[in-house]
């Protein structure tokens, strides 16, 4: 058995998506919307689970930045670690940090701190049941019968 096939999903039947209160930040990745603010709120009380690393600037930097607030890039603090969701197996997307990864790009840098967070771990960090099965189906495509 592949590593992959032991990460095949099924669907939690008793999945609780989490409450958007007012002043949360959202990330929305198509149809999968994610709470960030609970999930640093859970990331840093969690530090023996989610270790920083440093990823490299232009391979993380995927996009454009003609989106991104100019201002907010140039205030944006490169030391506070980015985060990556993998979004299907062994592939992340930036979900948080789209400013810090452009003022390191930017200013030249190599690396940027980041935190990468596994499907498991940020599948419960999703807004609605909806997007939860719809992401379980999803990642289950991708890992194959």
């Amino acid at each position: 058995m592949t590593l992959l096939k032991k990460r095949k999903f099924k669907v939690d039947k008793a999945f609780q998506p989490l409450s958007e209160d007012e002043g949360d930040e959202f990330y929305p990745n198509g149809i999968f919307v994610f709470n960030i603010t609970k999930l640093m709120t859970f990331i840093k009380a969690n530090p023996h689970i989610f270790q920083q690393e440093e990823v490299e600037v232009k391979t993380v930097r995927t996009f454009p930045s003609k989106n991104l607030n100019d201002l907010t890039i140039q205030n944006a603090n490169i030391s506070e670690p980015i985060v990556m969701a993998e979004i299907s197996p062994d592939r992340f997307n930036v979900i948080d940090g789209n400013h810090r990864l452009e003022r390191a790009y930017r200013d030249g840098e190599n690396t940027i701190p980041a935190y990468k967070i596994k499907a498991e771990q940020h599948v419960a960090f999703l807004t609605s049941v909806a997007a939860y099965k719809d992401y379980i189906e999803y990642w289950n495509s991708k890992i194959g019968k």
